[in-house]
């Protein structure tokens, strides 16, 4: 047997990601250093140990809907799966460090999401579990499990997914309705004359606040002056 050991060093964004990716380094060691890996296919799951951090009173506000009131969160503060993600290691002989890439949502409606939204500030603990098959072996191959105990800990910085949630979605967020819900909302913005999503919301609180709703603003038609993009909207 080949036995492996896991150690995260670190996370960060992936800056060049097409989509909002974080970046977990992961140091693969085995134990007898003399022993050729040909290839590890990896599996790995990553959960969200809340109970491993305080919370401010902002934080715990937003969280509510996560876990309720912080008087019972301790029966409520339960891990959260995060993401469960594969790779390919290339081979190795005694150790080697890879880049373990995980694709992430910005979509409310997912707790990691919801979770990740509401903190300020602070690290974020997270637990990798790790399984999957290793080809190893001098002559030849062997072909063998990773155990399913094989796990590592490491703590995010929250700025890490605050710099890659704003480097995708600049000053904005997502929110997912049904489509009967956003016909209505598309039947209001028209009947308004509303030139944006956020105007249409802005009229719809105001409304609801009991204040006079904000003028419509002119809508430019060709040949008239472009207004300066100052937001990014959803489609």
């Amino acid at each position: 047997m080949t036995e492996l050991s896991f150690v995260c060093t670190g996370v960060r964004a992936d800056r060049y990601a097409a989509a909002p990716t974080l970046l977990f380094r992961l140091r693969i060691t085995a134990a007898d250093q003399a022993a050729r890996v040909h290839a590890v296919a990896l599996r790995c799951q990553i959960r969200i140990e809340p109970a491993r951090r305080g919370y401010r009173p902002d934080e715990a506000e937003a969280l509510a809907d996560l876990f309720g009131a912080r008087s019972r969160w301790g029966s409520t503060l339960h891990p959260l799966q995060f993401a469960q993600v594969s790779l390919v290691v290339p081979g190795f002989t005694g150790e080697t460090e890879v880049d373990l890439p995980v694709p992430c949502t910005y979509d409310m409606d997912v707790a990691a999401g919801r979770y990740f939204h509401a903190l300020r500030d602070g690290e974020v603990p997270l637990l990798l579990l790790f399984s999957g098959t290793v080809f190893a072996g001098a002559g030849g191959f062997q072909v063998q499990p990773v155990p399913w105990n094989k796990e590592a800990s490491v703590r995010m910085p929250v700025a890490i997914w605050q710099e890659m949630t704003e480097a995708h979605f600049p000053g904005c967020g997502w929110i997912r309705l049904p489509s009967e819900t956003l016909d209505a909302l598309l039947a209001y913005r028209s009947r308004r004359a509303l030139p944006s999503w956020q105007a249409t919301i802005e009229a719809l609180l105001a409304t609801a606040d009991g204040g006079e709703p904000p003028a419509p603003r002119a809508r430019h038609f060709p040949g008239g002056a472009a207004r300066p993009v100052t937001e990014r909207t959803a489609p």
